[in-house]
């Protein structure tokens, strides 16, 4: 039993380490840090983050399936090259989809998935004041996650998670722009009160406005480190 519970906090303190890795790399690969096409080596990755190789291999492997690198055959992991164009035409379809999303679901929700969301959002307020970005994101993705399940439409919520892992990366680094954290919190109390008010349109309003906000300030997030 004991053993069994070391192999467990062993899998789990692995799994917490490649998330850091992760995280620290995508937010340096959407940044403009890591610019397209440089390999990525796992040993020295390793080094810098006082890591083995393991929890660096599943950090790549998440980025890989994300599309922010690409595993090459004799290159190994290289970065993937995404024009700023690109990043906004991706931006403006989640906004389309996830505004159609939570207008479905302001209709069909139930009262125990709205009092999740508010919980959600309540959650939300320690770590925006602390600034704490990571868990944040977390409850950020738990957040529009509960949105797609309250559909009650399955293949719409399958698109809409398959579109928002395409761009988990970005939607995590421009939280890191000004107070776009405070702002992003603020703009999910919006989109609750349409919700609670039932009224679906102005739900749908303000989530494209959400997104459209967070891809501008993606875009400024991309222009001062570049200037740095």
């Amino acid at each position: 039993m004991g053993e069994g519970g070391d192999m467990d906090g062993m899998a789990e303190g692995r799994g917490l380490l490649s998330d850091q890795i992760r995280n620290a790399l995508t937010d340096e690969i959407a940044s403009g840090v890591l610019a397209a096409g440089i390999a990525l080596d796992e040993q020295d990755l390793a080094d810098r983050f006082g890591a083995s190789r393991t929890p660096v291999r599943e950090a790549l492997r998440q980025l890989a399936s994300s599309g922010l690198v690409e595993m090459r055959p004799r290159r190994g992991v290289v970065v993937t090259r995404m024009t700023p164009e690109r990043i906004m035409e991706m931006f403006e379809t989640t906004a389309e989809f996830e505004a159609l999303c939570v207008r479905l679901a302001t209709y069909r929700m139930t009262p125990l998935e709205l009092s999740a969301l508010m919980d959600l959002h309540e959650q939300s307020a320690e770590p925006v004041a602390a600034q704490d970005y990571d868990t944040y994101d977390a409850l950020n993705r738990a957040f529009h996650e509960a949105l797609y399940r309250a559909t009650h439409n399955g293949f719409m919520a399958e698109q809409a998670l398959a579109i928002r892992s395409r761009l988990a990366a970005f939607r995590r680094t421009q939280l890191r722009q000004g107070e776009r954290i405070l702002r992003s919190r603020a703009e999910h109390g919006e989109i609750l009160q349409a919700i609670a008010e039932g009224d679906g349109d102005a739900a749908a309003r303000r989530m494209r406005a959400h997104m459209l906000n967070a891809a501008s300030a993606l875009g400024r997030y991309v222009a001062e480190h570049a200037s740095a």
